[in-house]
Order: C-alpha cells, then structure tokens, then sequence
C-alpha cells in the first residue's frame, strides 16, 4: 500500500470527522429535541470565521489578525456559535418546525452574505488564508501530517461523542425526548419546554461552530462559498443515512455519505470531458438523493437507528421483580419420610 494512497486515507477520514462534529450537534437539536434546523451552514460559518479571526496573523486592510493559539480559536469560534444561535432561538423556539426552518434557513443565508460583502472583516469573496493548520511543522512528511491531524480530529470527536451520550442519558436528556415525544405530558410535570429547547438549540449551535472552526484549521483557508445550503443538505443527508437520534449513526452516516460524495467526485472526473465536469457535478446529489431514498425503504430508522434509553431504575425494579416471581414460582420441595 502506497504511503500516497495512505495519505489520502487520513485525509477523507479527517474530513468526514469534521462533518460528524456537525452532525452530533444536528443530532441534539433534530434527533433528541425535534427542532428543525436548516440554517446549519450558518452556524459552522460563525465558528470558521471567528476562529479563523482570532488565529490568523495579522494582514493589512482587515480585522483580526490576533495570533492566538489554536484552542482559543476552536473555543472563540463554537462559543460564537453558541451565542448566535441562543439570540436565533430567543426569537424562533417557539415557531412551529415548518416556520423554525425558514427562519433559521434565513439566518443562514444572511450569515453567508455578510461573509461576502464584510470585506474588511472576513475577506469578502477572496476569503481568509493562512489560518494556522495543526502540527504544520510536519507537513514536509505527508503522511505523518496526514496522521497527526487524524489522531486529532478522532480525539474531539470522541470526546464531544462522549460528553453527548452522557448528555443524552441524564435527566436532561429524558427531558428532551419527553418534549419531542409528548409535550403535553411533560409540561404537566412542570417542565418549561421552551427552556430546554433554548438549550438544546444552543449546545447545538456550538458545536456546529466547533465543527466549522476544525475544519477551517484543517483546510486552512475559508470563503463564502463554503457554506452555501448545500452544506446544510449534505449534512442533513447524513444524519438521515446514520439514523437520527443516535450519536454512533450520526458519526457513521457522515462517513458514508462523504465517501459516496468523495467517490463520486472521482467518478466525475474520471468519466466526463473537463468542460462538462461542472453540469455533471449535479450528480453528487442525484447520488445521495438516491442513498437517501434506500435508506428511507430498506432502513427508515436510518442504518442505526435511536436507541431506546430505559432508566437504570426500572430495570432494577423489573429485574427484581422477575427474581421475586421466579422464587415464588420454585415448587416446593417435600422433607423425606
């Protein structure tokens, strides 16, 4: 096996990371609390630029330009996210889905067209370049590099997987559900369900920006033509193919898409003259359209789908229960005469 071959391995991997990042954030907000985002691009924008804005070195004729370390980069872009999509949801939490979407898909798109036209902020159509990329000192070894940012990517999203799924198993998380499954039910026990929903939306939005700040650092350059609603659909598209509702389904369908696109693409390139690669493009998401509608047949829950989360109290209280009527079933034995 080629080390070039290899290289690119880690590459796909990495990128399909920093889409599993965005959508476990989805996943809270859609799968556990039933709030229909559609302004995703928006949200990993707010976090790439910030980060990007924070790191960056300094260049004439634009904000930023701080030189911060990395980490305060990837903090400054997901808590900006945070903040925005808290002041979004303080407006639209309490929209009905089909409206939630709308304006949510609205602050996506003014999002991206302030990224165009803020040219003195965000570089305009030129973009930012020379956002500091991680362990940049290897990148002589491509393969090595290729590692390293990997090893990285993994490690985030293992820990966000991790913190997630205690999240999700904790009385705030039946909280969530409670209010996606039955509000009713759980407003009559005193839960305030705009509240929780706020919280979600936000938690949410955060790691979105999470997401868009490691991509960025990844790539090292951003424009605004990276976050039009095609990332929104892509991601959308994943966490229908994992299964929503479930972390693990979540991470798996942001590989399987990102490899029907990434292979797709080869595909394109492969089959079609360079002047009509780009009408052909349109292919890609014919493709996922149709993983899309196989999953929905074969898999509606996604190909992992949500799974049931029962309290570790009534698995007590039904397991003893069993044991009482098993020892009352024991017949009983007679003394020998």
């Amino acid at each position: 096996m080629s080390v070039e071959l290899v290289a690119y391995g880690c590459f796909f991997l990495t990128m399909a990371l920093t889409y599993a990042i965005m959508c476990l954030g989805l996943n809270l907000q859609w799968g556990q609390t039933g709030l229909f985002n559609v302004g995703i691009a928006g949200f990993v924008a707010v976090g790439a630029y910030v980060s990007a804005l924070l790191t960056t070195p300094d260049v004439a004729d634009r904000l930023g330009g701080f030189g911060l370390p990395m980490p305060l980069g990837w903090l400054g872009g997901s808590l900006s996210a945070a903040l925005i999509a808290y002041l979004v949801g303080r407006l639209t939490i309490r929209l009905r889905a089909d409206y939630l979407a709308i304006a949510t898909f609205g602050i996506a798109a003014a999002v991206q067209l302030l990224a165009l036209n803020l040219e003195p902020v965000t570089g305009g159509p030129f973009g930012i370049g020379f956002i500091p990329r991680p362990f940049a000192g290897r990148a002589g070894d491509p393969l090595l590099f290729s590692v390293l940012n990997l090893a990285l990517v993994a490690a985030v999203v293992l820990l966000l997987y991790m913190a997630l799924e205690r999240l999700v198993r904790s009385p705030w998380g039946r909280v969530l559900r409670a209010i996606r499954e039955d509000e009713p039910a759980a407003l009559a026990l005193g839960k305030n369900a705009n509240r929780f929903r706020l919280q979600a939306f936000a938690i949410g939005g955060g790691i979105m920006g999470l997401a868009g700040a490691v991509q960025a650092h990844f790539i090292g350059f951003i424009a605004p033509e990276n976050y039009l609603p095609m990332l929104t659909f892509q991601v959308w598209a994943m966490l229908i193919v994992g299964g929503s509702g479930n972390n693990r389904g979540a991470i798996l369908g942001a590989v399987l898409v990102w490899g029907i696109w990434a292979l797709s693409a080869a595909f394109i390139s492969a089959t079609f003259e360079p002047g009509q690669q780009a009408r052909a493009a349109s292919l890609q998401i014919a493709l996922i359209g149709v993983a899309i509608c196989a999953v929905l047949l074969l898999r509606p829950q996604g190909v992992l789908g949500e799974a049931r989360v029962v309290s570790r109290h009534l698995l007590e209280a039904v397991g003893s229960r069993k044991i009482r009527v098993a020892t009352d079933a024991q017949p009983v034995r007679q003394p020998p005469e």
